[in-house]
This record gives C-alpha cells, structure tokens and sequence, in this order.
C-alpha cells in the first residue's frame, strides 16, 4: 500500500472526539473567546483587562503583585496593563495596608459600573456557549471546572473570585 493510499484511509475514518480532552477544550476555549472577545473591546488589554477588574471586584489581592500572581500575568506586562486601566479611570492604585511600599489595585465607581455591565453580557454569551447543558448540569460543570481549575493553580476552591461573583450575579443556573 503507498503513503498516498494510507493516507486516504486514513482522511476516510471519522474523526474520534468523545476521548479526546485536548480537541474537547481547543474547541471550548476557542469558541468561548470568539463570543467574549468583542464584548470586551471597550476594555484596555480585553479579557486580560476584565479578569484584572474581576479580581480586584471578587477577589482580595492585597497588592498589585499578588493580583499579578494570582492570575498568572507577568508583573512587568502587569505595570502596563494597569496603567492602562487607570488612564481609562476604571481602576486606581493605592497604598497597600499590608506593605505601604506595594500598591492596591482598587476598582472606580465607573470600572464597577463597566464592570457589572460587561459581566452580564459575558454570562448571556457563557449560557450561550453552555447552551446544550441545562441549569442543573452547567451549575455541575462550573463546579467542576472550578475545582480543576483551582487546583491546577494551587488555589483553595473557597477563596476562587469567581465563588463571591456568582453570589452577587445570581445563581449561575438561573442566568
């Protein structure tokens, strides 16, 4: 049999996607970014942008490095971004109470604002997204993505942001 052949046969099989993880997430985290990705274009650096106003909304990073760390963003890319979101008066820093050397990130009334309006429309684009699992079995798969997600980064589930922004959203099944 030639290359040519085998490679034939080969096109010929359907492709196998029920066990494969790495396809199952490409396919997820890219469709996910096309539908977020233009509701975030208001927003200095994009999505990057909005999990710094996220983080710094939910979560309680004492300091901009930490904030950095806890998202995963260089801290010198981290300077630049949030210069950015202060020029664009969504956020300002100010002196931390734990370190007076280091700086807090802390959200403007207006980044709030902006903010509550950009979760909304991100939550009508993830229940989009989701739209093939009903309320119980997205609540599960948050869940679990959750969990995943939290360990990967060596973060406990009970302190993840995301926790304190389903509670002031709503519960997540019913968006």
């Amino acid at each position: 049999m030639t290359s040519q052949a085998a490679a034939g046969r080969r096109d010929e099989q359907p492709v196998r996607t029920e066990g494969d993880f790495g396809w199952q997430l490409g396919v997820l985290l890219s469709t996910y970014h096309n539908a977020v990705t233009p509701l975030l274009e208001s927003v200095p650096h994009g999505m990057r942008g909005y999990q710094v106003l996220s983080t710094a909304v939910h979560g309680d990073q004492p300091t901009q490095s930490a904030l950095a760390a806890f998202l995963g963003i260089d801290r010198t890319v981290m300077t630049y971004l949030i210069d950015d979101l202060v020029e664009a008066e969504l956020v300002e820093r100010r002196q931390s109470t734990v370190d007076r050397r280091a700086r807090k990130i802390v959200v403007t009334p207006a980044g709030r604002r902006a903010l509550a309006a950009l979760e909304r429309q991100v939550g009508e684009a993830e229940d989009a997204l989701l739209g093939a699992l009903d309320p119980a079995q997205r609540a599960v798969f948050r869940d679990l993505l959750r969990t995943v997600a939290c360990r990967a980064r060596s973060i406990e589930p009970s302190t993840d942001p995301c926790i304190a922004a389903e509670h002031l959203l709503g519960d997540p099944t019913t968006r």
